[in-house]
């Protein structure tokens, strides 16, 4: 990844593989929103209301995947400090939160048919929405500081905090008595889930992963950008001042 640490070589590189991967996020979403909402059969139980499982799920992986871009490139950043780690968890914040409100939102509305409310105080609920607090605490903190490095420092050591929210999430559901339903993708023994299911599940999430990624490099890309103009316009003023500060002949 040193080859990637100058930003100049990132953009670079970045502006080679942007197309590639909006290209394959289009065809993927075309693909598994087909797949998903016409060619998949309706649950015998849930009836028409699984469909909301394509969106939700994938949403609700991407929401911890997210978390956990941002807590690899803290790391990164804390004990290698490089360049472009802050510039990664920076540009997955916000991502992350949006995944996560998704997640939120389509657990409503499918909870809604299935437990005959939007919210109940579940314990996988309420960790995601403590997952969510989480990443608008990540936002709001860095905004509260002024200096840039600082700000990195301390939302590197809470993101670090914070992902101890990640196994709650995960084994909320085998460590209390939940209505959410156990995993019934990613368990030991293989999916309980049956193939006409699973797949299209599994073609919206490659498709939610490589949305994330387009996302996550443009995100990146700008953050970038925005930081050469920030120090263009740093050493113009401090040019600027050391003319007006010589002594006239």
């Amino acid at each position: 990844m040193q080859r990637f640490a100058n930003p100049n070589k990132f953009m670079a590189f970045s502006a080679t593989l942007m197309p590639w991967l909006v290209g394959a996020t289009v065809l993927l979403f075309l693909a598994g929103l087909y797949v998903s909402f016409f060619v998949a059969p309706p649950d015998y139980q849930q009836g028409e209301t699984v469909r909301i499982m394509f969106v939700h799920v994938p949403s609700a992986w991407l929401a911890m995947m997210c978390y956990g871009v941002i807590a690899l490139s803290s790391f990164v950043l804390l004990v290698w400090r490089h360049p472009l780690a802050d510039v990664s968890a920076k540009a997955a914040a916000p991502i992350g939160a949006a995944f996560t409100l998704l997640a939120l939102v389509t657990g409503s509305l499918w909870g809604r048919p299935m437990w005959g409310a939007y919210w109940v105080w579940d314990a996988r609920l309420t960790s995601v929405l403590i997952l969510f607090f989480l990443y608008i605490g990540l936002i709001a903190l860095r905004r509260a500081v002024d200096d840039e490095a600082l700000a990195a420092r301390l939302t590197a050591i809470l993101a670090l905090v914070g992902t101890v929210i990640l196994p709650i999430i995960k084994f909320s559901v085998e460590w209390w008595h939940t209505l959410h339903q156990p995993s019934s993708v990613l368990k030991i023994g293989g999916p309980a889930v049956h193939s006409s299911i699973l797949w299209p599940l599994l073609v919206m999430a490659v498709a939610f992963i490589c949305l994330f990624l387009t996302l996550h490099l443009a995100a990146m890309r700008n953050e970038i950008l925005r930081r050469k103009i920030a120090a263009t316009r740093i050493m113009r003023v401090e040019r600027a001042a050391a003319h007006q500060a010589q002594p006239a002949e």
